[in-house]
């Protein structure tokens, strides 16, 4: 059976051409069926409009709270009666209600090797700690911010003349290359969530998830 994807945005969506081109080669046994966004002229949007997915948006400030926010998003979202949320750069804290409702079937991707670097500033903080390799991770969200399951990290080296600028072009290379990746295993059925952890291929996986080895 193929999936049914509702991706969440909040700016430019290249995590979400990645998928778009995924589903689109047949590489993902699944369609993304909607994009939605808390904002109105982010380019993500275009890119779903090119692909012929229907688009959402919900405008954050029009609600005076976060959990109405969360409860119209949700809304949203079961009317496409979804298999998998993919957030793509959805710039929101989601409250435990809204996480709870998708628990096991919503991913995030962060620009870190969780558990290293939590929050924001990641690529500054692995330079300014000396680090000689930094990445990301994608994960099941769960109620503790960038603290779910991970389920696959894709790894770069840090060079002597890396910038943050650099070393988030080499991220955003390797988040490309594994977001896609870990959507096609959902959809195939390979990689669940369990209150173990992650189950790959019928194993519980790694606390720091598989790890992507390019080609």
């Amino acid at each position: 059976m193929s999936k049914r994807i509702v991706v969440l945005i909040s700016g430019s969506g290249s995590n979400l051409q990645a998928i778009i081109d995924a589903t689109q080669s047949g590489r993902i046994n699944g369609d993304v069926v909607a994009v939605l966004s808390n904002k109105a002229d982010v380019f993500g949007l275009e890119r779903a409009a090119n692909a012929n997915i229907a688009t959402e948006v919900l405008n954050h400030k029009a609600f005076d709270s976060r959990e109405s926010f969360d409860a119209a998003m949700m809304q949203l979202i079961d009317g496409h009666t979804p298999d998998l949320i993919v957030l793509a750069g959805f710039m929101r804290i989601l409250t435990p209600e809204f996480v709870r409702h998708y628990e096991g079937r919503m991913l995030n991707i962060h620009p870190s090797l969780l558990p290293k670097y939590k929050g924001l500033h990641t690529h500054q903080r692995a330079l300014d700690a000396g680090d000689t390799e930094h990445g990301c991770t994608v994960h099941f969200v769960t109620e503790e911010l960038d603290g779910g399951p991970s389920l696959v990290q894709g790894r770069v080296s840090i060079d002597p003349d890396d910038s943050s600028e650099s070393l988030q072009q080499k991220v955003h290379v390797r988040e490309h290359q594994i977001y896609p990746l870990a959507v096609e295993w959902f959809c195939a059925e390979r990689a669940s969530w369990s209150s173990e952890g992650v189950v790959f291929d019928g194993q519980v996986a790694p606390a720091e998830g598989i790890q992507f080895k390019p080609e």
